[in-house]
């Protein structure tokens, strides 16, 4: 039976997700966990001290009165005692003859302080005693029996307290605060790079044009930022060789197709109709591998009316006779390379128009990204061949004529166009019984 509560994973979703957020708690679990340590060993130890001293110390005065007052019996000698109590111990003295303590069973005292107190009173008078720490007012209220009376004492509560334990929170919670803000800009510092690289990571995959980037950090970052800029430079590099080579090849190429198509026409030969298609056909191949492996890559980034751009593709195919609905509920607007883009959905739109009497076109902003969705009432294509039709040169007709199926590289040219961009297409089942080819492009 399959666990319903992993404590592992619980404790996972916890976690912070971002590296900040991590290293900050990697810096400050240890902190508080030593600040808890100090806490527990001051109030264990320093405040149970403190507090055992301030508890003796009131405690004396309030035997020496009771002391002075049952060896000077009077009134008159009671008030004295008491006033000198009040004046120079600051405690409250007030002594009811022949009263009687109600019998109270003893209990555990409802807290440390006058458990402390207590126990030094008891050491100093040997006399029952009740004491009452609980009143809402600063004070502690002391009922003693002596064997004439009651003496009644009021004693400050700061008498018992001392003020270096908010000094000693306060302090903790201070320092605390103050190395969390140290600890958090000097991350985010070290961040920063981090982020930039990952950025430009990114606008790399989208094909985006990388400006200079300045190598920032600590070693790992720096070597990571060394190292993509090095990547870079190679695929730049790589890109430019293919761009000169292809210049080269299509010259190359085209030039004796031009006179062969000339030599051709001036045979004026019903026979040489036959060659002119081969020429022809020939030609047509040739301009397909080139802007296969040309790839629209020198074509810049730059904001375009998406929604424009598929309205414009939709009235190029109405002319060439595709029957095309459209749908686009919203004015989109992406960085693209305007005609490689231009390029690949056109390549969708005219191959679902090769198979299919219906087309249907649609675009919807979907969170971080732009689905394009081609739709048509074709045939369709197997589901284990989806990957395979994306290969290059790679067609589900066999019979390699250019008049059913052109040469296999438009989906091909498609989906290199949408990598480049950082999207990605897939094929799917169209709502229409045909196939439904999915752009997505990143916002």
């Amino acid at each position: 039976m399959r666990a319903l509560f992993h404590p592992t994973r619980f404790i996972k979703r916890l976690l912070p997700k971002t590296l900040l957020g991590r290293s900050l708690l990697i810096i400050v679990s240890p902190l508080i966990l030593l600040q808890i340590f100090s806490a527990w060993v001051f109030f264990e130890r320093h405040w149970d001290t403190v507090a055992l001293r301030l508890a003796r110390g009131l405690s004396g005065d309030i035997a020496a009165t009771i002391d002075l007052a049952r060896q000077s019996p009077g009134t008159k000698n009671h008030k004295a005692t008491f006033e000198f109590a009040r004046v120079h111990w600051n405690i409250h003295v007030t002594f009811k003859e022949g009263e009687i303590l109600r019998n109270v069973a003893p209990v555990a005292a409802p807290n440390n302080l006058e458990r402390i107190l207590r126990h030094a009173l008891t050491d100093r008078i040997h006399l029952p005693m009740v004491i009452d720490s609980r009143s809402k007012d600063r004070d502690v209220f002391i009922n003693i029996q002596a064997p004439d009376g009651v003496f009644h004492i009021i004693a400050p509560r700061k008498r018992l307290f001392t003020s270096t334990t908010y000094l000693f929170l306060a302090l903790m919670a201070g320092s605390s605060l103050i190395l969390f803000a140290v600890a958090m800009l000097f991350m985010r510092n070290q961040i920063r790079p981090i982020r930039r690289l990952a950025a430009a990571a990114d606008t790399l995959g989208k094909g985006g044009d990388i400006p200079i980037f300045r190598i920032q950090g600590a070693v790992e970052v720096r070597q990571a930022a060394a190292a993509f800029n090095r990547m870079r430079d190679r695929l730049q590099r790589q890109i430019g060789q293919r761009t000169e080579m292809l210049a080269g090849v299509s010259h190359d190429l085209r030039t004796p197709l031009t006179r062969m198509k000339l030599q051709i026409a001036m045979m004026n030969n019903p026979e040489t109709e036959a060659l002119k298609g081969d020429v022809t056909e020939m030609e047509q191949m040739v301009e397909g591998y080139l802007a296969f492996a040309r790839g629209e890559g020198n074509e810049p980034m730059a904001a375009t009316d998406l929604t424009g751009l598929l309205k414009t593709i939709v009235r190029d195919a109405t002319r060439s006779g595709a029957n095309i609905d459209f749908t686009c509920d919203e004015a989109l607007t992406l960085s693209v390379r305007r005609d490689a883009i231009r390029r690949c959905i056109s390549n969708l739109v005219s191959n679902a128009a090769k198979y299919g009497d219906q087309v249907s076109l649609s675009a919807a902003r979907k969170k971080d990204k732009i689905e394009i969705n081609v739709d048509d009432n074709g045939p369709g294509i197997p589901t284990d061949l989806h990957e395979t039709v994306f290969r290059a040169f790679s067609r589900l007709d066999q019979s390699r004529n250019t008049e059913t199926g052109g040469v296999g590289l438009g989906l091909t040219i498609a989906k290199d166009i949408a990598h480049t961009h950082g999207g990605e297409i897939q094929l799917g089942e169209s709502p229409m019984g045909g196939l439904r080819a999915s752009l997505y492009l990143p916002v």
